[in-house]
């Protein structure tokens, strides 16, 4: 991606963004042109090596194609929104200002593989599950599922596993305008109600 230097992050900083996410897409090279396809990944980090990892449907094209182990790069959006120039209080000094775009954005390359395995299959379910139910009142288990039902449903998927080699981190917030500026881009999101950029512009 195209990456000025005042808008990159470094690996860690970028991988956080990652671990915040909750929807990427993958997209890898096929002889046909190229298969993009959105996934609720989990981020796993060790001192050895960094995974993302989640899951497709067996009729999914992405799983058929994966015989061995293929390059790929996963694209993972943080937080976006539009800028107004009327946010600048240097608007009034000069005039001399356009709108633009704020966006979070990470890139991460490296190899995509397929994994079969019925117990990895089913512990990536369950860590899946238990992250976006454990702040529910009345959070669901995997173990809610009638086992016969759940066996069935495992078996309709394929695992994925994918190694991440190198990590483009991006966050275009409005570090390039001045302090001033930049207040005055927090104060017009705060006022608008964008959270999301908000939070990432303030972190």
């Amino acid at each position: 991606m195209y990456l000025p230097e005042v808008f990159g992050l470094d690996d860690d900083v970028a991988l956080d963004v990652v671990a915040r996410a909750r929807l990427a897409t993958v997209v890898v090279s096929t002889g046909a042109g190229f298969e993009a396809t959105p996934i609720p990944w989990m981020l796993r980090r060790s001192p050895d090596s960094t995974l993302l990892v989640g899951h497709v449907s067996k009729a999914n094209p992405l799983a058929r194609m994966l015989s061995e182990p293929v390059d790929a790069i996963v694209l993972v959006d943080g937080p976006d929104g539009y800028v107004s120039p009327s946010w600048y209080p240097s608007k009034a000094e000069s005039g001399e200002v356009v709108p633009t775009w704020n966006y979070v954005s990470v890139h991460l390359h490296g190899r995509l593989s397929v994994i079969h395995d019925a117990e990895w299959l089913r512990e990536m379910v369950e860590s899946l599950t238990i992250r976006y139910e454990s702040e529910r009142e009345q959070p669901w288990s995997v173990d809610d599922a009638p086992a016969d039902y759940l066996d069935r449903m495992l078996r309709g998927i394929v695992g994925l596993e994918f190694v991440v080699e190198r990590v483009e981190g991006k966050a275009k917030l409005s570090q390039n305008r001045s302090e001033a500026d930049r207040a005055g881009v927090i104060a017009g999101l705060r006022a608008e109600g964008a959270d999301g950029l908000l939070g990432e512009m303030e972190r």
